[in-house]
């Protein structure tokens, strides 16, 4: 059989792009199908950070600083900024879309393929597109996700918004002044903030008991009361039954509470672009969301891999390029690396942010002992960065065993991007908690919260010793009754 590419990875990701530059840095032949990103997520970091300026400018007097508008009414002055903002997304945007040109691509020695195509079994196992057979040693699964949207009565003839369309819908257009999000996923968090700073009256339904169901509950209720703070109220526990459009009005009904809306937005989780790729034929299976893939990342045609949000989990860029790395590894060469997410860390890019790595304590103490795990905590409030910045609340959540072992870290507050990344790159390297208490960060920075933590340690040690405690209170004793 002759073998065109020594990888075909298939999807328009960023993943997809990652691999495919990676391959050529390995001087691999490598061709790419599909290289159509959706840059709505640009659009949403963008305004993100607009929103947090925009915070701080209302914000302002706490410094001493009284900003003042023109002679404009406040919904007008919005719709301004608004559209302001809209266009600095799309300047964004563009931007990164010219470095993931197809012309780029095919400059650093990828084959760039625009089409849709299916494998095919016979008589070889081979990508179709455009009525071309791509044959390679080697297929890469990298075709995102698109929203799921749920089965709630009267949705699909009132209308919504999903993740794929809404700033694309608000280009150009008046902002809804009323907003109903349904989903609690990081996305649906950071989009009602950011909508919330541009003036909308926003409300987010969850059904789950906390904001998010697989972060921290203690790091969970601080964050949703910061979104309530801003004027986001969350409703937990509240599935959405139906929704209705009543004398041009929308309606929610979220448990037992109706609300009145202009917008719907729907943000639930996540499904794998699949369908349209024939892989029933190949023999690759799937189940409900998600490929089904091993701890390599190959599906059931071992011959074929996947990454990033088509084989489930939430949709975070640096999750799939961890898992993009490891796939193409893998089906370059031998397939020996297996993926162990325990230091990859992800954030929710809302104010405050939160940013968590390895295991929470609740699932720390179910797999260690309660006894053999110490949780640290350390407060934003004690750090003169933060003082600095006004910006004083949050946490940072240690998790250690005994021996001193970081386990897994959870931060909300400023900077905690940053900050998340150091830990999980002392879990990473096997550095204890100990090493990170010999940290002698730059004064002022945000930095200090982790030396701080981790300094919590040796007094949880000392405070269980009791005959430490009294070797010390002796040895000092006879130290200042000693004759010199």
């Amino acid at each position: 059989m002759t073998i065109d590419y020594d990888v075909v990875i298939i999807g328009g990701s960023l993943a997809a792009y990652y691999a495919a530059l990676a391959a050529t840095q390995l001087h691999a032949t490598v061709a790419l199908v599909e290289p159509k990103v959706d840059y709505g997520f640009t659009h949403h970091h963008a305004l993100t950070e607009i929103g947090k300026l925009a915070q701080k400018l209302d914000n302002s007097s706490a410094f001493g600083i009284h900003a003042t508008h023109a002679n404009t009414s406040e919904e007008c002055h919005v719709s301004m900024v608004w559209q302001e903002a809209m266009l600095y997304a799309q300047c964004v945007a563009s931007n990164l879309k010219e470095h993931h040109s197809p012309a780029i691509l095919a400059a650093r020695g990828v084959d760039v393929i625009v089409g849709n195509g299916q494998f095919q079994s016979s008589p070889q196992l081979a990508f179709a597109v455009n009525k071309r057979l791509l044959r390679a040693r080697t297929y890469l699964l990298a075709s995102g996700s698109r929203p799921e949207i749920p089965e709630i009565e009267g949705l699909q003839a009132t209308g919504y918004l999903t993740l794929s369309n809404i700033w694309q819908s608000l280009q150009g257009a008046t902002l809804a002044k009323n907003w109903v999000i349904i989903g609690g996923i990081p996305q649906s968090i950071e989009i009602a903030q950011t909508l919330a700073r541009f003036g909308c009256s926003v409300t987010l339904v969850v059904k789950h008991r906390y904001i998010l169901p697989d972060i921290d509950p203690e790091i969970a209720i601080l964050l949703q009361a910061q979104l309530e703070v801003e004027g986001v109220p969350v409703l937990t526990e509240k599935p959405v039954t139906q929704v209705r459009l009543i004398e041009g009005k929308k309606w929610v009904q979220a448990g037992d509470k109706a609300i009145e809306t202009d917008e719907i937005l729907v943000a639930t989780g996540q499904q794998p672009n699949l369908e349209s790729l024939n892989l029933a034929a190949v023999g690759v299976k799937w189940h409900r969301r998600s490929l089904v893939v091993n701890d390599k990342l190959q599906t059931t045609n071992h011959r074929i891999y996947a990454c990033g949000d088509v084989i489930g989990g939430y949709d975070l860029a640096n999750i799939a390029n961890y898992e993009a790395k490891i796939a193409l590894n893998n089906a370059l060469f031998f397939p020996r690396l297996r993926v162990n997410y325990h230091s990859v860390p992800w954030a929710i890019f809302s104010a405050l942010m939160l940013a968590q790595v390895g295991l929470t304590e609740a699932q720390a103490k179910r797999q260690f002992g309660r006894d053999e795990v110490l949780v640290l905590r350390q407060y934003f409030k004690t750090v003169a960065a933060a003082q600095l910045r006004g910006e004083t609340t949050g946490m940072c959540k240690l998790i250690v065993l005994r021996n001193g072992e970081i386990l897994g870290a959870s931060i909300l507050g400023g900077e905690a991007g940053e900050l998340i990344n150091l830990i999980a790159l002392a879990m990473s390297q096997k550095i204890k908690v100990k090493d990170l208490a010999n940290l002698s960060p730059v004064y002022p920075s945000f930095s200090e919260i982790l030396e701080q933590t981790a300094r919590e340690w040796s007094k949880e040690k000392l405070n269980s010793n009791i005959a430490l405690q009294e070797f010390l209170e002796g040895f000092f004793h006879f130290r200042r009754n000693w004759n010199l």
